[in-house]
């Protein structure tokens, strides 16, 4: 098992990508806590991670309850040994038609928390503790209309390396998993604004070389190499997850 006796903490963890993360850890031995908003979604993700999980409502934007969470994680379990910080939102901002608060909304769930919640978890981490963040193509992808998200992703890769740098004189490692379109309610909250479902994906998978948009799973099992000493030598790096959209776009359905 890759992480038995380990302890991690994942924010975001009770849907998508951070529940599918959560189930890998739980399976590689991990004891996991939780971290959502939805208290119903964390019921449900609590009874699929069963014994040795954690679970606890609160939003990354307040610190308090955040600081909370973390004490009782290393109540429960001790010391921790990853961090996937893995909540965001999602919302257009297109030039010319988009107010001060959703584009300093973003920002702050996505680059502030992410920042404090490492700060909060800094007195509880083992020597040798992985960190890992959640990125986005977006952030260089230049997709009209999604200025601060973008910009939110961009400085949690540039963050990172900032990050490691500090803590690698204890080390502790911290990386980026960059996943690319993969069926998330994320990437469902970004439908909402282009209407249906099904046509949106048919246009997301003709940009993509492998022809299908990704699974959550493919990205926590990168999240899991990040998380394992299989990567003890990996620092303040980026694992790109979008099935070559970024890479190798002109090998896409749209181009042959």
């Amino acid at each position: 098992m890759r992480l038995k006796n380990k302890v991690a903490l994942i924010t975001g963890g009770n849907s998508g990508i951070g529940l599918a993360t959560a189930r890998r850890f739980r399976e590689e031995g991990a004891r996991v806590a939780i971290i959502g908003r939805n208290q119903e979604t964390l019921e449900q993700a609590a009874q699929i991670l069963g014994s040795d999980s954690l679970s606890m409502t609160a939003d990354v934007s307040d610190m308090v309850a955040i600081e909370a969470a973390i004490k009782r994680t290393v109540e429960v379990f001790g010391k921790l040994d990853v961090v996937f910080a893995n909540a965001g939102i999602t919302m257009p901002t297109p030039l010319g038609n988009s107010t001060f608060e959703i584009f300093d909304n973003i920002l702050r769930v996505n680059v502030t928390s992410v920042f404090f919640l490492i700060q909060a978890c800094l007195p509880h981490l083992n020597e040798g503790a992985s960190l890992i963040l959640n990125g986005s193509v977006q952030s260089y992808n230049g997709r009209p209309g999604w200025s601060a998200y973008a910009a939110s992703k961009s400085a949690v890769r540039t963050m990172a390396r900032v990050l490691a740098s500090e803590l690698s004189p204890r080390g502790i490692r911290v990386n980026v998993v960059t996943p690319g379109s993969v069926d998330t309610p994320l990437l469902d909250s970004a439908i909402s604004n282009y209407g249906e479902r099904e046509p949106f994906i048919q246009k997301l998978e003709a940009a993509i070389p492998l022809g299908r948009i990704g699974h959550p799973d493919e990205v926590a099992n990168a999240v899991l190499f990040l998380a394992s000493d299989e990567s003890s030598f990996v620092q303040a790096t980026e694992i790109v997850v979008d099935g070559g959209a970024s890479s190798a776009f002109a090998g896409a359905p749209i181009y042959r």
